[in-house]
Protein backbone atom coordinates (compact mmCIF):
# COMPACT_ATOMS: atom_id res chain seq x y z
CA UNK A 1 0.00 0.00 0.00
CA UNK A 2 1.26 3.49 -0.89
CA UNK A 3 0.66 5.97 1.91
CA UNK A 4 1.08 9.71 2.39
CA UNK A 5 0.68 11.70 5.60
CA UNK A 6 -0.74 15.19 5.24
CA UNK A 7 -1.41 18.06 7.61
CA UNK A 8 -0.25 21.50 8.63
CA UNK A 9 3.11 21.88 10.34
CA UNK A 10 3.38 20.63 13.88
CA UNK A 11 0.62 18.01 13.73
CA UNK A 12 2.82 14.94 14.18
CA UNK A 13 3.28 13.83 10.55
CA UNK A 14 6.97 12.98 10.84
CA UNK A 15 6.45 11.33 14.22
CA UNK A 16 3.72 9.12 12.76
CA UNK A 17 5.87 8.32 9.73
CA UNK A 18 8.80 7.32 11.97
CA UNK A 19 6.58 5.26 14.28
CA UNK A 20 4.95 3.51 11.33
CA UNK A 21 8.28 2.78 9.64
CA UNK A 22 9.60 1.30 12.90
CA UNK A 23 6.52 -0.93 13.19
CA UNK A 24 6.57 -1.87 9.49
CA UNK A 25 10.22 -1.93 8.37
CA UNK A 26 9.22 -3.22 4.93
CA UNK A 27 7.87 0.28 4.19
CA UNK A 28 10.20 2.86 2.68
CA UNK A 29 9.80 6.20 4.49
CA UNK A 30 10.22 9.28 2.27
CA UNK A 31 11.06 12.54 4.10
CA UNK A 32 9.18 15.71 3.34
CA UNK A 33 10.32 17.64 0.24
CA UNK A 34 11.61 20.62 2.22
CA UNK A 35 14.32 18.54 3.90
CA UNK A 36 15.31 16.77 0.70
CA UNK A 37 15.62 20.07 -1.16
CA UNK A 38 17.60 21.60 1.72
CA UNK A 39 20.01 18.65 1.65
CA UNK A 40 20.51 19.29 -2.07
CA UNK A 41 21.47 22.89 -1.30
CA UNK A 42 18.26 24.64 -2.33
CA UNK A 43 18.18 28.02 -0.60
CA UNK A 44 14.94 28.94 1.15
CA UNK A 45 13.67 32.33 2.29
CA UNK A 46 13.33 33.13 5.97
CA UNK A 47 9.70 32.09 6.28
CA UNK A 48 7.31 30.52 3.79
CA UNK A 49 7.03 32.06 0.30
CA UNK A 50 5.03 31.04 -2.73
CA UNK A 51 8.21 30.42 -4.72
CA UNK A 52 9.61 28.07 -2.06
CA UNK A 53 6.30 26.26 -1.74
CA UNK A 54 6.07 25.81 -5.51
CA UNK A 55 9.52 24.15 -5.42
CA UNK A 56 8.32 21.83 -2.66
CA UNK A 57 5.13 21.03 -4.57
CA UNK A 58 7.16 20.09 -7.66
CA UNK A 59 9.49 17.97 -5.51
CA UNK A 60 6.52 16.23 -3.85
CA UNK A 61 5.07 15.28 -7.24
CA UNK A 62 8.49 14.12 -8.46
CA UNK A 63 9.06 11.95 -5.38
CA UNK A 64 5.68 10.29 -5.64
CA UNK A 65 5.89 9.73 -9.40
CA UNK A 66 9.47 8.41 -9.28
CA UNK A 67 8.43 5.64 -6.89
CA UNK A 68 5.32 4.28 -8.58
CA UNK A 69 6.87 0.80 -8.81
CA UNK A 70 7.24 0.67 -5.02
CA UNK A 71 4.20 -0.80 -3.31
CA UNK A 72 5.27 -0.23 0.31
CA UNK A 73 6.18 3.42 0.69
CA UNK A 74 5.07 6.16 3.06
CA UNK A 75 5.51 9.86 2.21
CA UNK A 76 5.84 12.71 4.68
CA UNK A 77 3.53 15.21 2.93
CA UNK A 78 1.84 15.14 -0.47
CA UNK A 79 0.93 17.77 -3.09
CA UNK A 80 -2.22 18.75 -1.21
CA UNK A 81 -0.14 20.09 1.69
CA UNK A 82 1.60 22.51 -0.63
CA UNK A 83 -1.59 23.54 -2.39
CA UNK A 84 -3.10 24.48 0.97
CA UNK A 85 0.02 26.41 1.99
CA UNK A 86 0.17 28.11 -1.41
CA UNK A 87 -3.45 29.23 -1.11
CA UNK A 88 -2.75 30.82 2.28
CA UNK A 89 0.71 32.26 1.56
CA UNK A 90 -0.17 33.65 -1.88
CA UNK A 91 -3.15 35.49 -0.37
CA UNK A 92 -0.79 37.03 2.16
CA UNK A 93 1.52 37.98 -0.73
CA UNK A 94 -1.39 39.65 -2.54
CA UNK A 95 -2.39 37.22 -5.28
CA UNK A 96 -4.44 34.07 -5.79
CA UNK A 97 -2.46 30.94 -6.58
CA UNK A 98 -4.20 28.18 -8.51
CA UNK A 99 -2.74 25.06 -10.08
CA UNK A 100 -3.24 24.82 -13.82
CA UNK A 101 -2.11 23.07 -16.98
CA UNK A 102 0.70 20.55 -16.75
CA UNK A 103 1.13 21.08 -13.01
CA UNK A 104 -2.51 20.27 -12.33
CA UNK A 105 -2.23 17.08 -14.39
CA UNK A 106 0.97 16.12 -12.58
CA UNK A 107 -0.70 16.65 -9.19
CA UNK A 108 -3.69 14.51 -10.21
CA UNK A 109 -1.41 11.76 -11.54
CA UNK A 110 0.68 11.77 -8.35
CA UNK A 111 -2.37 11.62 -6.09
CA UNK A 112 -3.84 8.76 -8.13
CA UNK A 113 -0.81 6.61 -7.22
CA UNK A 114 -1.45 6.99 -3.47
CA UNK A 115 -3.69 4.35 -1.91
CA UNK A 116 -4.25 5.94 1.48
CA UNK A 117 -3.92 9.57 2.48
CA UNK A 118 -3.58 9.99 6.25
CA UNK A 119 -4.75 13.41 7.43
CA UNK A 120 -3.64 14.78 10.79
CA UNK A 121 -5.77 17.84 11.59
CA UNK A 122 -4.98 20.27 14.37
CA UNK A 123 -6.45 19.06 17.63
CA UNK A 124 -7.88 20.82 20.68
CA UNK A 125 -6.13 20.76 23.00
CA UNK A 126 -3.02 20.83 20.86
CA UNK A 127 -0.94 17.65 21.14
CA UNK A 128 2.25 19.61 20.46
CA UNK A 129 3.57 21.12 23.67
CA UNK A 130 6.47 23.13 22.23
CA UNK A 131 6.00 26.55 20.59
CA UNK A 132 5.21 26.25 16.88
CA UNK A 133 6.50 28.70 14.29
CA UNK A 134 3.91 30.70 12.36
CA UNK A 135 0.83 29.69 14.41
CA UNK A 136 -1.60 31.75 12.26
CA UNK A 137 -0.26 30.14 9.08
CA UNK A 138 -0.61 26.75 10.74
CA UNK A 139 -4.27 27.33 11.63
CA UNK A 140 -5.17 28.82 8.22
CA UNK A 141 -3.44 26.01 6.37
CA UNK A 142 -5.25 23.44 8.52
CA UNK A 143 -8.61 25.03 7.62
CA UNK A 144 -7.72 25.12 3.92
CA UNK A 145 -6.50 21.52 3.93
CA UNK A 146 -9.72 20.40 5.62
CA UNK A 147 -11.74 22.03 2.81
CA UNK A 148 -9.58 20.40 0.16
CA UNK A 149 -9.84 16.95 1.75
CA UNK A 150 -13.40 16.95 3.06
CA UNK A 151 -15.08 18.79 0.18
CA UNK A 152 -12.65 18.02 -2.68
CA UNK A 153 -13.20 21.63 -3.69
CA UNK A 154 -10.37 21.38 -6.23
CA UNK A 155 -11.70 18.16 -7.78
CA UNK A 156 -8.38 16.38 -7.28
CA UNK A 157 -9.53 13.39 -5.24
CA UNK A 158 -12.08 11.68 -7.46
CA UNK A 159 -9.56 9.14 -8.77
CA UNK A 160 -7.22 9.62 -5.84
CA UNK A 161 -6.61 7.95 -2.52
CA UNK A 162 -8.89 6.93 0.31
CA UNK A 163 -8.63 9.40 3.18
CA UNK A 164 -8.12 8.43 6.80
CA UNK A 165 -8.40 11.27 9.31
CA UNK A 166 -6.55 10.51 12.54
CA UNK A 167 -6.65 12.19 15.91
CA UNK A 168 -5.84 11.14 19.43
CA UNK A 169 -2.60 10.30 21.11
CA UNK A 170 0.56 9.25 19.33
CA UNK A 171 -0.11 5.59 20.15
CA UNK A 172 -3.78 5.80 19.14
CA UNK A 173 -2.88 7.29 15.76
CA UNK A 174 -0.29 4.59 15.09
CA UNK A 175 -2.65 1.81 16.17
CA UNK A 176 -5.42 3.08 13.88
CA UNK A 177 -3.02 3.39 10.94
CA UNK A 178 -1.60 -0.08 11.50
CA UNK A 179 -5.13 -1.50 11.69
CA UNK A 180 -6.06 0.30 8.45
CA UNK A 181 -3.01 -1.04 6.62
CA UNK A 182 -3.50 -4.56 7.95
CA UNK A 183 -1.08 -7.34 8.77
CA UNK A 184 2.48 -7.06 7.47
Amino acid sequence: MRLAITGSHGTGKTTLLDDFAAARPSYEPVPEPYWLLAQQGTPFADGPTSADLEDQLAQSCALILSTTAQRQVIFDRCPLDFIAYLDVVSAREGFEWTPHGKLLGRIETALATIDLLVFLPLSQPDEITVPIEFPKLRARTDRRLKAILRDDDLGLLEAGPRILELSGTRDQRLDRLLAEVGAP
